[in-house]
């Protein structure tokens, strides 16, 4: 018979064992490798077995063998020690603390930051992630700590996660989806002082949506997890948060609203019951949590009587907004109606009209869809700061989203860019510390200039550490490939083969991500005859370890992994290329480090950023990319190969075929040769030199903690000082001060330019002197800013490289136009071109690009001619 009801009893400690609590419940456990250590100790065979979970550790080992361990005095000194240790990570002072008091002063940093994601991927025991954006936003949270940034993270409990993987015996991939059991997890419920569980209510037109709160700790950092199934609600509402990335869009749609809405209530609520700081900052880890905005908005005209505009000013200036998506298939959209729906008539909230809300996510740019709402748009929209996760997506950030600022260089749209990073203590491997620390005497994992003592280490020791890691990846893929045979069907006696899969001593290549097809999985599959040759090549063979899960809707994904599982599968390769199922963390540590090679091939530019290549290479393994995401920016020509690029060529097939086969010549004629081309002692030389400088000059670079200092000094602190600018009154003038400029604008003409001082020979060392009149309307000067935009400019007279530099205001002429005027140097040979305009300034704006007005001449009255210099 089924229970009617499950429920998990968690072990009583003995009294000297208590602190095991402490560790096992903070996550800090799966970062820091002394604690680890000390639970294995418990049980080598049991941690083990259960995964290395220290939650489920002790609820399995036997009381008998737990009341021994609290007589034990060696282990107990132990104990003690990590748990001192724990105490001062949590309460010792760290670098934000360094910066000042904060939230004391105006111009002190954030006392808190928010921090919404719809996953985090944390440790394998916490599976509540499905790839790059959950590592990314675990990452996060795992350097915050370290940094002592005060961030709260907001995310979903889902109660199957994400799915687990299998293969049919045809290659074809299968889904299912273990229900994960809260008690069993290392999360706590957050219960008010009463001890009642807290509770969240929002609103849908099926009825009230109820969630409890868990939470996890990070270290120093709490992470707040919705769940939906609990007993107030109905069977609908308690499936909402069943399972990550699943469900139709009315399904995604209650996801985000629980996420972006109830999250902010919980913070709230984990605020009162605890007494954390309020947040100053609110970061949206992508457009997932966007309705956040609109339930500060709705706080602000509740709770500080302001009127909708002033309350999205209020609400703006303290929200960072960072997006991952390099295409526009890649955003959630939802139908208008869906959103009408769920904020208009009986449940729209007072000040916050339904219209409104739909303004904020309506694609009001040319192409933009007039039925649907976006919420990257929102996003954008409701974030007084914006950012791509590198440069290169950065860029092309700015070209997906220009239509929101007409009239502006792609430039000049309001969203920068900050380069993801990796957490090296969670991403390096043991090995490798172990090797720094005893060779170099260096920690580097936490000390970001200790990734130069690299080049004091032996070629001999670093050749014999990635032979080990290699080693290590071999035995891990043959359990996994057994494992994962076994599931397929094969019984034992067809599975001697795999004793012989892999080599330690050939040239590993790793590959290992999503499968949506801009990845291209099977690129490296384009000439079936050639990747045969390179596996088996007599001098010089290449081994591959694949992983990657498809979206369970992705029919198109699938059928890349079974294709290339069936040509893993052929005998006369199996032995050189292994897919393993079921990518994970815990897959993950093993692959980046025993890999000599990282490949990524995806299509340029839809890669926004790609952290794995970043954890191996802190593992010394060398990326063979293409130039997208981080790789663009900080491929130097020593750490790694580059994969040319087919740009402009439209034809797909055609840009896959020339692709693949640059692949394979830089695999057969660079990688290959140099791995295998060794000196008088055995030593590939070249190889390791490109080694050692690959970890000397990316540690720094890609560690997450430069990432999250990146965050704090260029968006968090300003989004702090905003926040508190533009509060109550402030607010309402600023609102009220956009409106004005909004209705005016029509009114305000660059009617007239003129500049002398160069005569009809310019050459270098002259100035140009400029004067112009504008007529400003129903504004004053204050109001605006008039530029002068000058560089070097194209056939088409368009200003590359253009510099801005501010005119000077004068008088008033008699058609009450307004004089201003500059001077510019001429210091560069060559075309050159200059043109004017007026932009809307003032004090509390983020930037000048903020409201997307311009005026500028028109181009037809030839004000921005080039003009040759000589």
């Amino acid at each position: 018979m089924r229970a009617i009801r499950r429920f998990t009893v968690r072990t009583v400690l003995p009294a000297p064992l208590e602190p095991l609590g402490e560790l096992a419940m903070n996550l800090r456990w799966s970062w820091h490798a002394e604690t680890r250590d000390l639970f294995e100790s418990i049980d080598p065979d049991t941690w083990a077995s259960v995964g290395r979970d220290p939650v489920r550790l002790l609820g399995t080992v036997p009381n008998d063998k737990l009341g021994a361990l609290a007589d034990d005095r060696r282990f107990l000194a132990r104990l003690r020690v990590a748990a001192e240790d724990l105490h001062e990570y949590l309460t010792g002072p760290r670098w934000y603390q360094t910066l000042s008091e904060p939230g004391t002063a105006p111009d002190s940093p954030p006392a808190a930051i928010a921090y919404f994601s719809p996953e985090y991927g944390i440790t394998a025991a916490l599976p509540q992630y499905s790839g790059g954006l959950g590592i990314l936003a675990g990452d996060h949270l795992k350097a915050a700590s370290d940094l002592g940034v005060p961030i709260v993270g907001v995310g979903l409990m889902y109660r199957h996660g994400y799915f687990r993987q299998s293969l049919s015996r045809d290659g074809w991939q299968q889904e299912r989806y273990p229900l994960l059991d809260p008690n069993e997890l290392p999360l706590t419920l957050l219960r008010s002082a009463d001890g009642a569980p807290a509770r969240v209510v929002i609103a849908l037109p099926t009825g009230e949506l109820h969630a409890r709160i868990w939470k996890a700790q990070v270290g120093r950092v709490p992470l707040l997890l919705l769940d939906s199934d609990i007993e107030e609600n109905e069977p609908a509402e308690r499936e909402v948060t069943d399972r990550l990335y699943g469900g139709t869009s009315e399904h995604r749609l209650h996801q985000e609203m629980l996420l972006g809405i109830g999250g902010v209530r919980a913070l709230r609520a984990f605020c009162e019951i605890t007494g954390h700081p309020a947040p100053e900052v609110f970061h949206t880890n992508e457009g997932h949590a966007g309705f956040l905005g609109i339930e500060r908005i709705r706080e602000f005209t509740q709770a500080d009587g302001l009127d909708f505009d002033a309350a999205l000013e209020a609400a703006r200036a303290g929200t960072v907004f960072t997006t991952h998506t390099p295409v526009p298939a890649g955003i959630d959209r939802f139908g208008r109606d869906q959103i009408q729906r769920h904020f208009g008539g009986d449940l729209a909230c007072p000040g916050v009209p339904v219209d409104r809300v739909l303004a904020l996510g309506a694609e009001t740019y040319p192409d933009g869809d007039p039925g649907v709402f976006n919420m990257a748009v929102m996003g954008l929209r409701l974030a007084q700061r914006a950012n791509g996760v590198s440069e290169l997506h950065g860029r092309v950030s700015r070209g997906m989203f220009d239509g929101l600022w007409p009239g502006f260089d792609i430039t000049e749209v309001p969203i920068t860019s900050i380069t993801n990073g990796v957490h090296a203590p969670t991403w390096v491997d043991a090995d490798v510390l172990d090797l720094a620390g005893r060779e170099a005497g260096v920690e580097l994992a936490e000390d970001p200039s200790a990734w130069a003592a690299i080049d004091r280490l032996s070629a001999g020791s670093v050749w014999e550490l990635r032979r080990t890691l290699r080693a290590k990846l071999v035995t891990e893929a043959r359990l996994r490939l057994r494992a994962s045979w076994k599931q397929r069907g094969a019984g034992d006696a067809e599975l001697g083969w795999i004793e012989n899969v892999l080599d330690p001593d050939v040239l590993t290549i790793g590959f290992a991500r999503r499968v949506p097809s801009y990845k291209r999985l099977t690129l490296m599959l384009r000439d079936p005859a050639r990747l045969r040759k390179m596996l088996l090549h007599p001098e010089r063979p290449v081994q591959i370890v694949i992983a990657g899960k498809a979206h369970p809707a992705d029919e198109g994904g699938k059928r890349l992994i079974q294709e290339l599982v069936r040509f893993a599968d052929r005998e006369d390769v199996r032995h050189r290329i292994v897919f393993l199922p079921d990518y994970d963390i815990a897959m993950a540590q093993h692959l980046y480090p025993g890999c000599d090679v990282w490949l990524n091939n995806p299509l340029r530019p839809l890669e926004a950023c790609g952290t794995s290549g970043m954890k191996a290479a802190l593992n010394g393994c060398l990326n063979l990319s293409i130039l997208d995401g981080w790789w663009d920016e900080w491929y130097d020509g020593s750490n790694g190969w580059a994969i040319p690029t087919a740009d402009g060529i439209t034809d797909v097939d055609r840009r896959d075929d020339l692709e693949a086969g640059a692949l394979y010549d830089l695999i057969e004629n660079s990688v290959a040769a140099r791995f295998y081309d060794r000196g008088p002692e055995g030593l590939p030389t070249r190889w390791l030199e490109m080694v050692r400088h690959t970890l000397a000059t990316l540690g720094p670079k890609v560690l997450a903690d430069r990432m999250v200092k990146d965050y704090v000094d260029v968006l968090y602190a300003p989004a702090a000082l905003s926040g508190r600018a533009i509060t109550g009154r402030a607010a309402r003038e600023l609102a009220e001060w956009k409106a004005h400029v909004r209705r005016s604008w029509a009114g305000v003409r660059v009617d007239h330019v003129e500049s002398g001082g160069i005569g009809d020979a310019p050459e270098v060392g002259n100035t140009l002197n400029l004067r112009v009149l504008v007529s400003l309307g129903a504004l004053a000067p204050a109001d605006v800013e008039v530029q002068v935009v000058h560089g070097r400019v194209d056939n088409a007279d368009r200003i590359v490289d253009g510099t801005v530099g501010p005119l000077k205001a004068g008088r008033r002429d008699e058609h009450d136009r307004r004089l201003y005027e500059g001077s510019l140097a001429l210091d560069r040979t060559g075309p050159f071109g200059y043109t004017v305009r007026v932009m809307p300034t003032h004090p509390l704006l983020a930037g000048p690009a903020e409201l997307g007005l311009i005026a500028a001449p028109p181009e037809s009255e030839g004000f921005a001619e080039g003009m040759p210099l000589r």
